[in-house]
Parts: C-alpha cells; sequence; structure tokens
C-alpha cells in the first residue's frame, strides 16, 4: 500500500531525528540547497535563448501541432 503524502513526510521526519551520520545529513544539505536553487540559472546561455526564442513564436502564433510533428518524426518514435 502506497503512503500518502503526509505519511511519507512524517515517517521522514521520524527518520531524521534518529538519524546520526553527519555525512548523510550534510549530503541532504546539500540536496536541499540544490532544490532551491532555480534551473534557469543552471542551464546555458544558448539554452536560454533557445527557449526565449521558443517563447517568442509561441506568442507570435509560430506553433506546429503535435500530430503534425508526430508525423513528421514517426519514423524515428
Amino acid at each position: 500500500m502506497d503512503l500518502s503524502l503526509e505519511n511519507k513526510k512524517i515517517e521522514l521526519i521520524q527518520w531524521l531525528s534518529t538519524l546520526n551520520d553527519t555525512s548523510l545529513i550534510d549530503k541532504l544539505m546539500k540536496l536541499r540547497e540544490k532544490e532551491k536553487n532555480d534551473w534557469w540559472n543552471e542551464i546555458s546561455t544558448s539554452e536560454k535563448e533557445s527557449i526565449e526564442k521558443g517563447i517568442q513564436d509561441a506568442d507570435n502564433g509560430k506553433l506546429t501541432s503535435h500530430s503534425n510533428v508526430k508525423g513528421i518524426y514517426e519514423k524515428w518514435l
């Protein structure tokens, strides 16, 4: 049976409260900090430009339907 989100949180809190492994706690803290970081700051300039161009194209109505794209790339899917 899957635990609900709240039960998972409680289980993790209970586990953390008994944890004495400093290196594991440090890894968890690094993970927490990484999760706070905005992915936008982690990608390259060319990736940002590509995303911005895609947004601009979408705003200008330059879109291709999913079925059209699927037809084009069907042989690789």
